[in-house]
């Protein structure tokens, strides 16, 4: 019997680039937690923009946020990963010496940036709706950063993201999260690892869980689950991570739904 679905949000339940999720998504997930069933947002968004994405059920879910460095159930940080100051404070001078590149830190509830075009900060407060605080000085925030990502308008390219890999992934978790952002965690950090805590938490097993997702943040949180779906619009690179592909994560919550019903009758 499944008793986990998480979810990515960017590609997975929100496409093209929206910033509000379908009202439909609401009420199954209300029904499910009545069968028992828990719902996940895993995603690298922070946790009060997540919050807001999720206003009607908020209190019904839990939290994988900033690509799995925060957890969150039921109000209580259940996981936090710190990154170390010297290595963050270099990948963010590495991230701003580059041209057409901004930089984002991560604290707990609040995105640091230091915009080079303003068109950056309406992104993030405005479209993305984050809560943003504008610092002259990226490596002086007033927080441990616990992610740290590079975002390019132009789109995170080859040659970009493997300049990055090389210089940073025997130090930090690096993750393509989308066709303009790579973000960076602490080693080991990862959407995965943060669902196998929830799940030990819970006493809930692979065969129990349910995890969808779209591109590579997602890996890890996909060989989580027995019942894994990989986006249909994803790269076939990622499709090999996943059990199931789905072009509809709403679709198949009502499946599952529907199972439960059935099982009653």
């Amino acid at each position: 019997m499944i008793k986990i679905i998480a979810s990515d949000l960017d590609g997975t339940l929100l496409h093209h680039g929206e910033q509000t999720l379908n009202e439909e998504l609401f009420p199954l997930i209300r029904k499910l937690k009545e069968k028992g069933v828990l719902f996940v947002a895993a995603s690298g968004r922070q946790y009060p923009n997540l919050r807001r994405l999720f206003a009607p059920v908020a209190d019904d879910i839990a939290y994988i946020c900033e690509n799995g460095a925060l957890m969150v159930y039921k109000g209580q940080i259940l996981h936090k990963s710190i990154m170390d100051k010297e290595t963050g404070r270099k990948l963010i001078r590495d991230i701003i010496s580059r041209r057409d590149c901004e930089a984002l830190v991560s604290g707990e509830n609040t995105s640091y940036i230091q915009p080079k075009q303003d068109s950056y900060r309406r992104l993030l407060a405005d479209t993305v709706k984050n809560n943003v605080m504008i610092v002259e000085d990226l490596e002086k925030i007033p927080e441990d950063y616990i992610k740290i990502s590079v975002f390019n308008q132009f789109g995170i390219t080859l040659e970009l993201e493997e300049a990055l890999k090389n210089t940073f992934q025997d130090i930090l978790e690096p993750a393509v999260s989308g066709l303009a952002w790579m973000d960076f965690v602490s080693k080991g950090t990862n959407k995965g690892t943060a669902l196998s805590i929830l799940k030990e938490k819970l006493q809930v097993s692979k065969n129990e869980t349910v995890v969808f997702g779209d591109n590579y943040n997602d890996i890890e949180c996909l060989m989580e689950a027995r019942y894994s779906y990989v986006m249909e619009n994803a790269r076939d690179e990622i499709k090999k991570y996943g059990n199931f592909t789905c072009k509809n994560v709403e679709k198949i919550m009502e499946d599952i739904l529907l199972d439960f019903s059935e099982t009653i009758s």
